[in-house]
């Protein structure tokens, strides 16, 4: 290893770094992930140990930081057939790369994109072979060393002497390794327990767990609780302090630009300063909820904001309060931070909510909101605390699940934990012509020894693999869940299953039997049963 080397400037090599993501992704321990990164981190300077961390998360800026690299896999390819040969001896500095992904990101206006690829390959130029593949990695969020933010939080917690829960909770509330790491190392334990809930830092949204019945609702959360309508939207975290108004999606990535209306919504707030977290979903001439897919085209505009906030109108429906006024609600209980809500918005703007304890009026309300083409309804410990990213019993969400029976035509190697394991599945129902008709991919449902065995059943049933993708013969049915049926461009079918996890493996079934690309497009349209739908 090189991890203690020194480039041309007197800073970490980026030898170094490739160094240590060649040894991560060559070992599947836990321990000695973590053991190899913790060692890593203590060797950084304060100033490197941001860009580190990024990199290690397969970002090249902190994830708090809202610059962004504009280089497409193309753009990427491009660039790289065009550079020369490779250096014989490394060059780099960890802050030299750093500061190409600054000088990339910095670029805008006419010639940008001339900018971009020259300073890119003049970047690619000094790099050896392995120091591009890790380059190339970072700026596509693909690393695929095996090192989980989990990991990298208990490396940060192993390099600094401190308690892994300290490092956990403060990544909740801060919502950026880098800075939390920046703490831990320089700080150390007292500066984790500093850590609050800071405006315009946007935190993990509180998860929910699965149920299909209210009893193991109402047991969990002590007789009664909280109902709130599941909608069909994105998630949202909007910010707000005076006249300044930021928001971010559910991944943390800022939205602000592509929602004026909500920027002008939050302005109107009763509080100087607000978290709020909420729903906005896309509607249709009728009021009625459109398909997520075009909520999507909504979000993804960059230009032309305020022509496609009339073409796709958003309702806003918010749900929780988690500061007001400077002071943080979180560690509150939800009926306390609700009322917080209902002061905040004078009422407005608010998911459609009931508190209960009957399994009757629980049920009418759940058919309510599948009625008005909801998801279905979150169901809430009223006393339950705020935790960002955290997923049990203190909320639920209920809603029926769809299934289809597909065919596996296909598997790509996994990486990471799922190394040497057909674990992403290609998915595809039966067409006319005796054929089938892909509709997605899932690398979701399956446990680790179901992995396992189905890694050698595909293996058995391979008549391709171009070392990366084994096409297989379509004889294994898989019962797949999904929560929408989209159109799609990408597949020949035109369909795509959005959220589509395996259910269960059809041991009973062959796949004749399967569903066909008929009874997949009726399933589409009866969608729009209780939903809008624009002309396409």
């Amino acid at each position: 290893m090189r991890y203690g080397s020194t480039g041309y400037n007197g800073g970490m090599t980026f030898a170094a770094f490739a160094d240590l993501c060649q040894e991560l992704s060559s070992t599947r321990s836990r321990r000695t992930k973590i053991s190899l990164t913790a060692e890593f981190l203590r060797r950084l300077s304060l100033e490197e140990l941001p860009a580190a961390v990024s990199f290690l998360t397969a970002r090249p800026f902190p994830a708090s930081d809202p610059r962004v690299v504009e280089v497409s896999h193309a753009t990427l390819a491009e660039v790289m057939a065009a550079t020369g040969p490779a250096p014989d001896a490394p060059r780099l500095d960890l802050l030299e790369v750093a500061g190409a992904f600054e000088e990339i990101a910095a670029a805008s206006g006419s010639g940008s994109r001339r900018v971009r690829t020259d300073r890119l390959r003049g970047l690619l130029e000094q790099a050896t072979p392995s120091e591009r593949r890790m380059i190339a990695g970072i700026l596509l969020g693909e690393l695929r060393i095996g090192l989980h933010d989990g990991l990298l939080q208990d490396a940060i917690a192993a390099a600094a002497g401190a308690q892994a829960e300290q490092v956990r909770r403060a990544a909740l509330l801060l919502s950026d390794l880098s800075e939390v790491a920046r703490l831990a190392l320089v700080e150390g334990p007292t500066g984790l327990e500093r850590a609050a809930v800071r405006l315009f830092v946007p935190l993990l949204p509180m998860l929910a767990g699965v149920s299909e019945d209210f009893s193991e609702v109402f047991e969990a959360h002590g007789g009664r609780t909280a109902l709130e309508f599941k909608y069909d939207g994105a998630r949202i975290q909007i910010h707000r302090q005076d006249d300044a108004v930021r928001i971010w999606s559910r991944r943390l990535t800022e939205v602000t630009s592509s929602l004026p209306d909500v920027v002008a919504i939050a302005r109107g707030l009763r509080a100087a300063s607000a978290i709020l977290d909420g729903e906005v979903v896309a509607v249709g001439a009728d009021g009625r909820p459109l398909p997520f897919q075009d909520l999507m085209r909504r979000f993804r505009r960059a230009h032309d904001i305020e022509e496609a906030a009339r073409e796709i109108p958003l309702a806003l429906y918010l749900f929780d309060c988690l500061l007001l006024d400077g002071q943080s609600l979180i560690d509150d209980p939800y009926a306390a931070r609700w009322d917080a809500l209902e002061g905040v918005t004078g009422g407005a703007y608010l998911a459609r909510r009931v508190v209960s304890g009957d399994a009757d009026q629980a049920h009418a309300f759940l058919a309510e909101a599948l009625a008005a083409g909801h998801e279905g309804v979150m169901a809430k410990d009223p006393s339950s605390s705020y935790a960002p990213g955290s997923r049990g019993k203190r909320w639920f969400k209920i809603k029926p699940a769809e299934s289809v029976d597909c065919v596996i035509t296909a598997a790509d190697w996994g990486s990471g934990r799922r190394r040497g394991w057909l674990s992403n599945y290609h998915l595809a129902v039966a067409d006319r012509a005796g054929g089938f008709a892909p509709v997605g991919k899932t690398f979701k449902g399956l446990t680790d020894d179901e992995f396992r065995a189905m890694t050698a059943r595909l293996q058995a049933l391979r008549v391709g693999d171009d070392g990366y993708t084994v096409t297989v013969r379509p004889e294994v049915v898989v019962e797949v869940a999904y929560n929408e049926i989209q159109r799609s461009p990408q597949y020949p079918s035109g369909f795509a299953l959005r959220f589509a996890r395996i259910a269960r493996i059809r041991e009973d079934k062959g796949p004749e039997q399967a569903t066909t690309l008929e009874q997949f497009r009726a399933l589409f349209e009866k969608q729009f049963a209780t939903k809008s739908r624009r002309d396409l």
